[in-house]
């Protein structure tokens, strides 16, 4: 019997399909990366704490937690293509939200045009995420998720790059201090002004998805008829509580992507307060800040591919291991250091978390069987994490100026420490039960 390749199942080559469901792993990174620094931006249009700022991320994550089952009973009942384009169809209709939001002037309507966005991004990676990992055999998921999600970060990088050229550049150079002061009729606007620049990119991203939705629904998907399971969604859960390693690989999957939310969200705030301290203005520091935020993803973009060459050589489970604990001993430089070198550590960390998601998604996955589907919206429920945390440490930035004597913006990177410990004892679990109980069993 032939040996299945990459992106072939059954004899049929699978690359077309595989381009085509890359793409939209590009698209909701750039969802991700235009929206972490929209966090710093809120607060100062609507003249608010880092906390209410924060809740961006609530509103963003909030979607993938509650719409991750919906989407796996949808795809169990028709297919991966039909929840990938009913995904982007929820994608593009909460980032085009944003036009009607700004006529309102109110931060509320935001924030649902963000969990609408997001219940679509949930579908989006319920369904890929699953739909890549069962493009070929169970031993080779692991390196063919790690290579679909390589595109990603570039979708993070253009996000990035999009925030900082065409929103932080163009919003209005007041600082938070000098709004709060202004009177009603000027700071209104001064707000409709910034809230016109911070909407175009998602109007336009609304855009893409449209036309990416038009090419996969005419794109014959050789995997679009997927047999439905007849298991109802209670019997699969119960399955899956049993598999110790899906457990496990859920809490793992939800602290680490509260690891990465709250790195890369508050890395402006951590670099603004650096780069004031030595003299810069406020807007000049936070564009600074993400220009190494920009450096961060470029460091993650590379280790991604870096990473996924090495998963031939290292098994997954010890080099999530080894990643994590690199990663945590990068943030105690961060929460130790005052200066520029806290910075350099918090950028560093980045290169550490690149393997991490598909990696805990792919070991999470081995031995679900049939409940893959299932299996799959657990872990993408597990992206709560990134609405869990950021609130957290924002709460401590706002709350103390000073811990122990560490700068609170620093001492609140306790917090994707610990979440890194938790992924760093996973990757360990997973290695000594796949590679050591394996072999005595």
């Amino acid at each position: 019997m032939k040996k299945e390749g990459l992106l072939t199942k059954n004899g049929v080559n699978l690359l077309l399909p595989f381009i085509m469901i890359t793409a939209c792993f590009a698209l909701w990174g750039f969802a991700n990366d235009v929206t972490s620094p929209m966090v710093k931006a809120f607060s100062k249009i609507f003249r608010m704490s880092v906390t209410e700022g924060a809740m961006v991320q609530v509103a963003f994550y909030l979607g993938y937690f509650v719409m991750a089952f919906p989407a796996a009973l949808f795809i169990q009942r028709y297919s991966f293509k039909a929840g990938v384009m009913l995904g982007l169809g929820l994608f593009a209709t909460g980032a085009l939200l944003f036009l009607p939001a700004r006529m309102t002037g109110y931060y509320f309507p935001f924030l649902m045009a963000y969990f609408i966005l997001t219940c679509g991004l949930s579908f989006l990676e319920t369904s890929c995420n699953p739909y890549i990992y069962s493009m070929g055999s169970e031993e080779t998921a692991t390196q063919r998720l790690n290579l679909a999600q390589a595109f990603n970060p570039i979708g993070n990088l253009l996000g990035m790059w999009v925030a900082m050229q065409f929103v932080q550049a163009q919003m209005s150079p007041m600082t938070s201090e000098a709004r709060r002061e202004l009177p009603l009729e000027q700071f209104n606007l001064v707000k409709n002004h910034d809230l016109g620049v911070l909407i175009q990119p998602y109007i336009y991203i609304g855009a893409i998805a449209l036309l990416l939705l038009l090419a996969i629904k005419l794109l014959k998907m050789p995997m679009d008829s997927d047999t439905p399971a007849k298991k109802s969604l209670g019997q699969a859960l119960r399955e899956l509580s049993k598999i110790k390693n899906y457990r496990e690989g859920v809490i793992a999957q939800f602290f680490y992507v509260g690891a990465q939310v709250t790195c890369w969200t508050f890395i402006i705030q951590y670099g603004t307060r650096v780069f004031m301290a030595e003299g810069m203005d406020e807007k000049a520091a936070e564009i600074l800040s993400q220009q190494y935020n920009i450096v961060a993803m470029v460091l993650f973009t590379v280790s991604r591919f870096i990473c996924t060459w090495f998963l031939k050589y290292i098994q997954p489970g010890r080099l999530l291991s080894i990643l994590a604990i690199i990663g945590a001993t990068a943030l105690i430089g961060v929460i130790l250091f005052t200066d520029r070198y806290g910075l350099y550590c918090l950028v560093a960390v980045s290169g550490c978390m690149s393997l991490m998601f598909p990696t805990i998604y792919g070991i999470a996955l081995r031995g679900v069987g049939e409940n893959v589907k299932f299996a799959g919206a657990g872990l993408i429920m597990a992206i709560l994490g990134g609405s869990v945390f950021p609130p957290l440490q924002a709460f401590i930035i706002d709350t103390f100026p000073t811990i122990a004597g560490i700068p609170a913006t620093n001492f609140s990177f306790t917090i994707p420490f610990i979440c890194f410990c938790v992924v760093a004892v996973y990757g360990h679990n997973a290695y000594v039960r796949h590679n050591i109980l394996k072999k005595i069993d």
